[in-house]
């Protein structure tokens, strides 16, 4: 038979607590607030949002080659893109893509 058990509530101490070595903060010592700066709207968005699914050893090989990965399947997909449009006629009636 499992016996019952209670658990103790947290001892009460009071709100303020005056320790020497810890001070209460004043506006004084945090100074002014520092804001931030943000990268504001883009003017000409350059890149489309869009979701693909690649081979995990793809990626994984992309990714092995360090930081920027997927600029460097842009470009990957940028160069087969050019190799196969140059030096044909495309059947297909598509706008050029803008470097």
């Amino acid at each position: 038979m499992k016996l019952a058990t209670t658990a103790k509530l947290p001892k009460r101490t009071s709100a303020k607590v005056n320790d020497p070595d810890n001070p209460a903060w004043t506006e004084d010592m945090l100074g002014a607030p520092v804001l931030k700066r943000r990268r504001g709207p883009q003017t000409t968005p350059t890149k489309v949002l869009t979701s693909i699914r690649l081979d995990a050893d793809v990626v994984a090989y992309f990714k092995s080659q360090g930081e920027g990965y997927q600029s460097r399947i842009n470009e990957t997909l940028r160069k087969e893109l050019y190799r196969n449009s140059t030096g044909r006629a495309s059947t297909t009636t598509r706008k050029p893509v803008a470097a």
